[in-house]
């Protein structure tokens, strides 16, 4: 019996080793995350890859390098980032949002790149096939149902025969989303007024210059214009002119409603793909995913600053409902 203990002993420490190794494969990753802009739809995006990371056992400041830079709505600052980011060669880049994630692919032609909160893939194109994109990228495309949005604008008021729409033509996926507009708009009896605005500073001028001229505003998944909604909302309560969005962030900012994606929840699922590319997946080999699920928020209280009474069933259907 005594001459089978090193070997008992010695099996013991194997078991126990082979235990510790998922910690020991875990380690020493490093991931750097970079957005256009800061604003809540993005910042969910963000904080859901973080979470997501953690619940699987990457901890920032424990066995994960984890870094992040806004843009903060500047190319130039983008394209500063993407440089730095593509110089630290970091085991996964995360670039939210179309022009990040642009910019990104650019530069860094090596390191793996996961973009999330991207409209149009194909069409920034940072991938030639969303089945199995290649190169160094992948990731997570929030292409909204403009059909559904379009039937909403008309549930929610029935009279509207124009509506106009707020975006950054400098933005890629803002281009594909308002040529959709521009596609099931009429199939709702509603014709299309666009009004650009290339920065935030310019949003509030862009809003203001649909009063008279539509009867309802739409501001689709657009960054720019996100991230400067409360101008829009402004100029919605003085004009009593209805603000519906794509992004159920902003019904929390004081638009009508929204049917949209929860972006926790995308990030989550962002932060999913990274890992499988921390664990040894090559990025061009996962294909890029799409959502799935929609939620409904409405703003009773902004709904009557803007001049609506928001039906009792569709408030019922609603996923959440903002009370001011």
């Amino acid at each position: 019996m005594d001459k089978n203990m090193p070997g008992t002993t010695l099996l013991s420490l194997f078991a126990a080793l082979m235990l510790l190794m998922p910690v020991y494969v875990l380690a020493d990753k490093s991931v750097a995350i970079t957005q256009i802009v800061e604003h809540p739809a993005l910042d969910a995006v963000r904080q859901g890859v973080q979470d997501e990371l953690a619940a699987q056992g990457y901890r920032a400041g424990d066995n994960l390098d984890l870094s992040f830079e806004s843009a903060q709505g500047s190319s130039a600052t983008a394209a500063q980032i993407a440089k730095k980011f593509a110089g630290q060669e970091p085991d996964v880049i995360v670039a939210i949002a179309t022009p990040s994630a642009q910019t990104m692919a650019a530069v860094a032609r090596y390191t793996p790149i996961v973009f999330s909160a991207v409209t149009d893939p194909l069409g920034a194109k940072l991938v030639s096939s969303l089945h199995k994109p290649g190169r160094n990228i992948t990731g997570v495309t929030d292409l909204t149902p403009i059909d559904r949005h379009m039937a909403l604008i008309k549930r929610i008021v029935p009279g509207a025969k124009t509506v106009g729409v707020i975006f950054n033509p400098g933005e890629a996926n803002s281009v594909t989303l308002v040529e959709l507009v521009k596609k099931y708009a009429p199939q709702q009896g509603m014709q299309v007024v666009e009004a650009g605005a290339s920065k935030s500073s310019e949003v509030l001028s862009a809003a203001r210059s649909l009063v008279g001229k539509v009867d309802v505003i739409y501001v689709p998944t657009d960054n720019t214009i996100v991230s400067a909604f409360s101008a829009v909302v402004k100029v919605g309560q003085s004009a009593k002119l209805p603000v519906i969005a794509a992004d159920t962030d902003s019904v929390r900012q004081g638009a009508i409603a929204a049917l949209g994606f929860n972006y926790y929840d995308v990030g989550r699922q962002t932060g999913k793909i990274v890992v499988q590319i921390l664990k040894g997946a090559k990025a061009g080999d996962i294909a890029v995913q799409g959502i799935d699920k929609l939620e409904l928020f409405v703003n009773p209280a902004s709904a009557l600053k803007m001049g609506v009474t928001l039906d009792s069933s569709l408030i019922a259907e609603a996923k959440e409902v903002i009370t001011e």
